[in-house]
């Protein structure tokens, strides 16, 4: 079985601070880790190579500094390693950046392909989805369970805002998965030496059979205008009261702002 492991590299979002200005992040002196749900993809990864045999390579599309993120995962289990990365891949929304790992996973074949739900700098859960949709193969998103018949099906446990549900799908297939259901292994002293010996293949944008308007910015019909942290509210105030005078308390507050 022949695993592709989708990776970001993306700031740790603990730190995060942004310029009040410019209404960017910034970025300096932020520390860089692998995505939570990334992590929990590998991690299933990993259990199906345990169980069954695969090889798993994981790629990343980011800048070179990202080799980092692919060096951890060689470390925890990965076979090996892809950075896409190019100056004319920056810039990129979902649908570019979608685009580019699709070409380049068209290259290099799957059996399956595994990726977190979502970002934790974007939040958008959309490029796992994308890239099912460019490669036409069938997709299972927020994946906390799965199983797999050692042949062609796997049954996995999709989670839903109303419980979960059990789906069927056979390969070549795409899921997204959630970090919460996939506790990440600790990479060994083994692992972390061996990492640093083994060679990151690295991709650029004229090996991807991608039409290069198709890319990065030019590619890119969406733009962020601005980012913001929310602003701070005052403090409530706090009434113990009756369940019948909460009511009537709340029917004058909206009149007053006229809302009702």
């Amino acid at each position: 079985m022949k695993i592709i492991v989708l990776v970001k590299q993306v700031p740790d979002t603990t730190e995060i601070k942004i310029n009040p200005v410019t209404g960017t992040l910034i970025r300096d002196g932020v520390p860089a880790i692998m995505n939570p749900d990334d992590k929990g993809a590998l991690e299933l990864a990993l259990q199906l190579k345990d169980k069954f045999g695969a090889e798993i390579t994981v790629i990343t599309m980011g800048l070179p500094q990202a080799d980092l993120v692919l060096r951890e995962a060689l470390a925890m289990g990965a076979d090996n390693a892809v950075l896409l990365t190019d100056r004319k891949l920056g810039g990129a929304d979902t649908l570019a950046t979608s685009r580019a790992l699709s070409g380049a996973l068209r290259v290099l074949g799957y059996d399956i392909i595994v990726g977190g739900r979502q970002a934790i700098d974007g939040d958008t859960a959309q490029v796992g989805p994308q890239i099912a949709e460019h490669l036409d193969i069938p997709q299972i998103s927020y994946v906390v369970g799965m199983d797999y018949d050692g042949k062609n099906t796997y049954t996995v446990k999709k989670e839903t805002e109303e419980g979960y549900q059990m789906l069927e799908v056979d390969g070549p297939c795409l899921f997204t998965v959630l970090a919460s259901a996939y506790k990440p292994r600790y990479m060994n002293v083994r692992g972390i030496v061996e990492a640093y010996d083994k060679e990151v293949k690295i991709m650029d944008a004229s090996m991807i059979g991608i039409d290069e308007n198709m890319l990065g910015l030019k590619g890119s019909p969406t733009r962020v205008f601005k980012s913001f942290t929310k602003g701070i509210k005052q403090a409530g105030e706090v009434f113990e009261v009756s369940p019948e005078e909460a009511a009537d308390l709340i029917v004058a507050r909206l009149k007053e702002k006229h809302i009702i």
